[in-house]
């Protein structure tokens, strides 16, 4: 089984920094606190409108992730969202800090979430050159899919290197112990060796915590997991070393 990656993501800090003036809780700070407990990357998801991450975080965390070699930083957002006010456009920010891994996500400007993936008998042809400009900037490039087979074929199709399963609806059946969990987990468990079987790698995020993750991790070579509200949430009983620790020893666990 390959090694799962932890990617802290960093938006509830900027959300939380965003109610008042100024920079506190700083995420660069936060960012370097979270590398320094040994996670593997960082991530964060850039809105037009601002609620929480901003143009400068993109950019100083960037930076951050650049002083240590082996930390990775992952820009997630809407390829399609241009420039608005101060926002420069996705794809301008991403083309000028360079992540290792950018992954594309269909959300519009009034979701509360990312909540689906991408359908791309629908935005397919508008995905693949913007796929392609990334490859030239030697950039990774994600997909954000829903467990369907036939959806992540036309990911390998349009030219990404891997997918991130939306793992919400996982999250939320875990949670409520629907009957129909195992039915789902199957469900992602096929949708994933679907996906590796094509050559794509797998990575999975949203709702996932310290309860529901193990179980999920029973899918064999996810790449790597962004954790972002619940960790947050989680820091907060735990203390943000002692959470980081908390999710690593559980991404150990399964790899």
């Amino acid at each position: 089984m390959s090694d799962t990656a932890l990617s802290i993501n960093l938006n509830k800090i900027a959300l939380l920094r965003n109610s008042r003036e100024g920079d506190y809780p700083s995420p660069v700070e936060f960012g370097r606190l979270c590398i320094e407990a040994g996670c593997h990357g960082i991530t964060v998801h850039p809105r037009p409108d601002q609620r929480h991450i901003r143009p400068d975080d993109v950019y100083n965390l960037a930076e951050l992730c650049r002083e240590y070699s082996s930390i990775e930083f992952n820009v997630e957002g809407n390829p399609f969202a241009g420039e608005i006010g101060d926002y420069p456009g996705f794809l301008k920010l991403v083309e000028e800090t360079r992540p290792d891994q950018v992954t594309l996500v269909p959300d519009n400007d009034d979701q509360l979430t990312s909540d689906h993936g991408f359908n791309l008998k629908v935005d397919g042809d508008r995905i693949r050159p913007i796929i392609q400009r990334l490859h030239v900037q030697g950039i990774r490039v994600s997909l954000f899919m829903d467990p369907d087979p036939e959806q992540i074929a036309l990911a390998r199709d349009v030219g990404a290197n891997r997918i991130e399963l939306y793992t919400g609806p996982y999250a939320w059946a875990y949670e409520r112990n629907d009957p129909e969990l195992e039915d789902l987990f199957l469900r992602y468990d096929e949708a994933a060796k679907s996906a590796q079987n094509i050559g794509l790698g797998v990575n999975a995020g949203h709702d996932l915590n310290l309860e529901n993750l193990p179980k999920f991790l029973g899918i064999p070579d996810i790449l790597e997991v962004s954790i972002g509200h619940a960790f947050t949430a989680d820091s907060l009983l735990l203390g943000m070393n002692n959470c980081v620790k908390a999710y690593l020893n559980i991404v150990q666990a399964r790899s």
